[in-house]
């Protein structure tokens, strides 16, 4: 059959759009990045008007302009397919068949209508059900909730909100409903808040995700005794956090009871078109209503989302708004309707059926996972995955993992709660970034604290995820497990060297995912709070600089940008191999290095001044002392020159130098007798670290050595052989001078045997670190 040509030129026109739009690799030419190089800057209409390319090649800018430069990495479009396509061709088709005429437009719009609605009643297994399309997934409910008040009350229509004074209703959620449902309901119906009843989860019995049966069923009977009247309840089939199902069944009973509308939303309904369903979802066909989100569980752009109700009396759904006798408006479902033809039912299916694979591909592979414990309802079939890393104190063996691996546990001192939120939320944000096409994310739970969701349902269809993506996920985690649980371990041990090593200050920060805080202090001789303050912000900006010098595998930073502490230094994720004795030595000794500096050079500023106001006086003083040796006459212009020819005056040049080492001034007399310069006392070294740590070939900073690491504890002898080797390789203290004459007399074959003595002795401490053998150090030590 002939096309119409308006169509396929339609068609012709949105893939060459779409073409042009998806090419964010393509470059712009000159002309034109200088003509939207102020795009930002809304600017006057133009009067003559512009073609479609020119409009198409703003568009593209406005899309991909120089912030996805910078963030490319972190950017992801969804990736439109073919079905993506036909979905945005029905908004364009919605506007060019809203021009038909009438009786035509009637018959489409209620074909499309009609077709769609029958469509998703048989996929979801939702017999004799109406349906109403809408862009926001609230609005459905909205509607819902206008048409029971409706039905329960018979004056409505005419005498409005009077009536609900006689009887007020009430609206029942769960407490892990999504946030701000209730508010928005109130707000949009005109009720007041006390309309609206959170009823509690579970706390003894069941997941604690899934609404109090018990408890829900006193709550009615108390308000049905107070005069008010139970009008709805919204269930769960998938909560907005972790993915549990209400019970359904007994929920769909009790609202019978007490003749209660029930209304399910949630990403399990999707499960429903699979071949196998679970009685806990499968019981959400028998509620009153049900919301689908169609466009995230198939990957469709722009699709609308669709509630599907039953109600005999079609009057009272076009009062509420779920009918409308408008064809324009019945013309939401287009899009829809042509992606439901594009994928057809074995399509529509195969995505939801993969989505579930992935999410059981990832369960199956935490199960075999130490310290990540899961929460998920359903062991064989969770189309919602949530976890996160987790380590006991009191027993840390493999042993226990097999029977706390299953659900999560929550008797966790509060301390210990905000590390692990904390560490969770780093652990999900890494995970995002390593494998974005997995579509992870971090949620907030009430009991569980700080998790990582895994939700395909909501994301595979949009991002593309496979089950490589899924293996890739469960590598990544794997080789952050190590690295969390090294952090966790050593973060007391931290905590105790910074204590004890003075000069340092430990902060306490529990929202900083990493080993610790530390603040170099700095001892103030009298000086006012801001001079104190700018004088700490610079010596801890300089020990931050120095420290990242350091060829080391941590990461040092001043603290996230917001909610951190000033002047402090942040350590970030360890592994195990890391010396903290010689970390927090180091930070000591780097700080205190730069404070004798910065007090050297405050010293020497104060000692200058004070010599160059001596010198003044001395060199004036000097002069009122050749004057009156030379006398008066040699002071007149014309008499002194002649009686300096007849009678020269020899006079030594006095002068002043200024010696910096020792702060004092003396006189220049030697230099000119001798011709040439003192040398004077020799200045004091610069204060350095000394942290010069014999180590292995290849082996950084602030490592220990693995080979010997399962003979000694985190705090036994490691720390004093280094200590030992520290103290047996440091000179006897001596002056200048006996340095200086020992070093001379000292013979060459003398040396050469201290040094191999004291390289035999490095290579014992290193190659055995048991405390026998450091023993032995301090035995060749004291016979050397």
């Amino acid at each position: 059959k002939m096309v119409d040509p308006t169509l396929a030129e339609m068609g012709k026109n949105l893939n060459e759009a779409m073409k042009m739009l998806e090419d964010n690799q393509r470059k712009v030419e000159e002309e034109n990045e200088k003509k939207y190089a102020r795009k930002d800057i809304p600017g006057p209409l133009q009067g003559s008007g512009q073609d479609m390319v020119s409009i198409l090649q703003l568009v593209q800018n406005l899309m991909h302009g120089e912030e996805e430069e910078e963030t490319s990495q972190a950017y992801r479009l969804q990736n439109v397919g073919e079905q993506g396509h036909m979905a945005l061709l029905g908004h364009s088709l919605a506007a060019y068949i809203s021009v038909l005429d009438r009786e035509r437009l009637r018959k489409l719009t209620t074909r499309i209508l009609s077709d769609t609605t029958l469509w998703l009643c048989r996929l979801f297994r939702y017999e004799n059900g109406s349906a109403y399309y809408h862009e926001d997934d609230r609005e459905g409910l909205l509607k819902i909730c206008r048409l029971v008040i409706h039905t329960r009350y018979e004056d409505y229509t005419i005498e409005g909100f009077n009536v609900l004074y006689t009887k007020q209703p009430v609206i029942y959620i769960s407490s892990a409903a999504r946030t701000g449902l209730g508010q928005a309901l109130c707000n949009q119906l005109g009720l007041p808040l006390s309309c609206m009843c959170r009823v509690p989860c579970n706390t003894m019995f069941g997941s604690q995700h899934q609404m109090d049966v018990a408890l829900l069923d006193r709550v009615i009977k108390h308000d049905v005794e107070s005069g008010k009247l139970p009008l709805l309840l919204v269930a769960n089939a998938g909560t907005p956090g972790a993915g549990h199902t209400d019970k359904l069944g007994r929920l769909k009973e009790l609202c019978e009871q007490y003749n209660m509308w029930l209304h399910v939303e949630g990403v399990n309904l999707a499960t429903l078109a699979l071949g196998y369903v679970s009685s806990s979802v499968l019981a959400a066909t028998k509620c009153d209503s049900m919301t689908l989100t169609l466009g995230s569980w198939l990957g469709l752009p722009a699709v609308p989302a669709v509630t599907l109700y039953r109600h005999e009396d079609p009057s009272l759904s076009l009062a509420a708004g779920l009918t409308s006798s408008q064809p324009v408006e019945k013309l939401r479902a287009l899009p829809l309707w042509l992606s439901l033809q594009y994928l057809g039912h074995d399509g529509i299916v195969e995505r939801i059926k993969h989505a579930s694979q992935l999410s059981q591909r990832l369960l199956e592979n935490l199960k075999n996972l130490d310290f990540i414990k899961t929460s998920v309802e359903d062991e064989l079939s969770s189309p919602v995955v949530v976890f996160k890393f987790f380590q006991e104190y009191s027993n840390r063996d493999q042993t226990s993992h097999a029977a706390q691996a299953s659900t999560i546990q929550h008797p966790i001192i509060s301390n210990e709660r905000h590390i692990y939120d904390t560490f969770n939320q780093w652990l999900g944000e890494q995970l995002a970034q390593l494998v974005p096409a997995s579509g992870v994310d971090v949620v907030e739970l009430e009991d569980e604290g700080t998790c990582v969701r895994f939700s395909p349902l909501m994301t595979s269809a949009v991002l593309g995820t496979e089950i490589q993506d899924v293996d890739q996920l469960v590598d990544c985690l794997k080789m952050k497990i190590p690295v969390l649980t090294s952090t966790l371990q050593l973060r007391e041990e931290f905590e105790q060297e910074v204590r004890r090593t003075v000069g340092l200050l430990y902060i306490e920060d529990l929202s900083w995912p990493g080993l610790g805080v530390v603040r170099y202090n700095y001892h103030s001789d009298g000086k006012n709070d801001d001079k104190q303050e700018k004088e700490l912000e610079k010596i801890n900006t300089e020990l931050l600089k120095k420290l990242n010098e350091l060829e080391s595998d941590l990461t040092f930073s001043s603290g996230p940008e917001f909610g951190g502490q000033k002047n402090c230094v942040y350590i970030g994720m360890v592994t195990e191999d890391l010396d903290v004795a010689e970390l927090v030595e180091t930070i000591a000794a780097t700080g205190r290095e730069i404070e004798e500096n910065s007090r050297l050079l405050e010293n020497m500023t104060e000692v200058v001044r004070k010599g160059i106001q001596e010198a003044q006086l001395q060199l004036q003083k000097a002069n009122e002392e050749r004057l009156l040796e030379e006398g008066l006459l040699r002071q007149i212009p014309v008499v002194g020159s002649v009686l300096n020819w007849f009678s020269p005056f020899q006079a030594s040049p006095k002068g002043r130098t200024f010696n910096l080492t020792a702060g004092s001034l003396e006189s220049t007399e030697s230099t000119y007798v001798s011709k040439a310069q003192g040398t004077g006392t020799t200045p004091p070294p610069t204060p350095t670290s000394s942290l010069a740590k014999q180590r292995l070939p290849g082996q950084k900073i602030f490592k220990r050595s693995l080979r010997s690491s399962d003979a000694f504890s985190e705090t036994s002898s490691v720390s004093h052989c280094d200590d030992l080797e520290k103290v047996d390789q440091r000179p006897p203290a001596q002056s200048p001078g006996q340095e200086q004459g020992s070093l001379e007399t000292e013979k060459p074959e003398e040396q050469k045997v201290a040094v191999q003595a004291t390289k035999t002795d490095a290579e014992d401490v290193q190659t055995d670190k048991s405390p026998h053998d450091c023993m032995k150090v301090e035995e060749q030590e004291s016979q050397r």
